[in-house]
């Protein structure tokens, strides 16, 4: 084996192991935020020992997938150690989800999940402690595809629908997205997917801050995706900055990197820099 792949294993290592702060903070395991033809959406909430106040929701990458049988595993608990852990440590309250995915569902489903459950915490903010008009969004693949459209989304509620839930805004103030799809056109034009709604189709100007992080070898999602969409949101106006991971590939510990920029620190340093405004 040799010293760069060691160097790998160690990093990876180091960023899975649990955190005793994680570990022992409180976490409310399957939260029902609705219910769809008898189907629960459930979400898990891990909060601070500390709270300050703000919530952030996480969503895992997973491919829009997840398995038809019944074991199948919680996205919920996919990779939140990684990217949820240390915002937890900094007293941010977390909310892991779960959504519909294919083969069974679209990803327009999950979309509205998503958005279902930032209405959902919104709605429930006082019982949380947290801000209401504060609320961030971090993912990563597939899951940074759907935290973009969580702020990129008009989001707004209907005042008209009879659960008062969904007569609140489902956009969030804040967003990080790791290696999001963000143009399914580009991605591959003969897809099926093409015709899914894509995040760079709904940049505006009054979008939130959004930081992108994506390895430059990226060969599941190409590093262009994340290139077309900080180009329409600097034309927009809109606050967003990419760090490149030199040297790594598709995954949430970016398998590959060396010497890797400090990707968590500068996570913590947007949500404290735009989220807390």
């Amino acid at each position: 084996m040799s010293s760069r792949q060691k160097l790998i294993i160690l990093v990876t290592s180091i960023l899975l192991a649990p955190s005793p702060v994680f570990a022992e903070s409180k976490i409310e395991k399957d939260v029902v935020i609705g219910m769809v033809s008898g189907l629960a959406l459930v979400m898990d909430v891990h909060h601070p020992e500390n709270p300050n106040g703000y919530a952030i929701v996480h969503v895992s990458g997973s491919g829009f997938r997840r398995p038809l049988s019944y074991d199948a595993p919680q996205l919920s608990e996919s990779q939140v150690r990684i990217f949820g852990a240390p915002l937890v440590e900094q007293g941010y309250t977390i909310f892991s989800l779960n959504h519909r995915a294919i083969p069974k569902f679209e990803i327009s489903e999950a979309v509205l999940d998503v958005q279902r459950a930032v209405r959902y915490v919104r709605y429930h903010a006082d019982d949380y402690g947290i801000e209401p008009n504060h609320i961030g969004a971090v993912g990563g693949s597939s899951g940074g595809y759907l935290v973009s459209m969580l702020g990129l989304l008009d989001g707004n509620g209907d005042p008209e629908d009879r659960d008062p839930i969904n007569q609140v805004s489902g956009k969030v103030q804040t967003v990080l997205a790791r290696a999001p799809v963000t143009d399914f056109a580009r991605m591959d034009p003969d897809s099926d997917r093409v015709t899914e709604a894509s995040p760079i189709d709904f940049v505006s100007r009054d979008d939130p801050p959004l930081l992108l992080l994506h390895g430059d070898v990226d060969e599941t999602v190409p590093f262009e995706q994340s290139e077309v969409l900080l180009a329409a949101l600097e034309q927009a106006g809109v606050a967003a900055h990419l760090i490149t991971i030199p040297n790594a590939g598709h995954g949430p510990t970016f398998p590959g990197a060396v010497n890797p920029p400090d990707y968590i620190g500068a996570m913590i340093e947007w949500f404290d820099g735009h989220l807390k405004k």
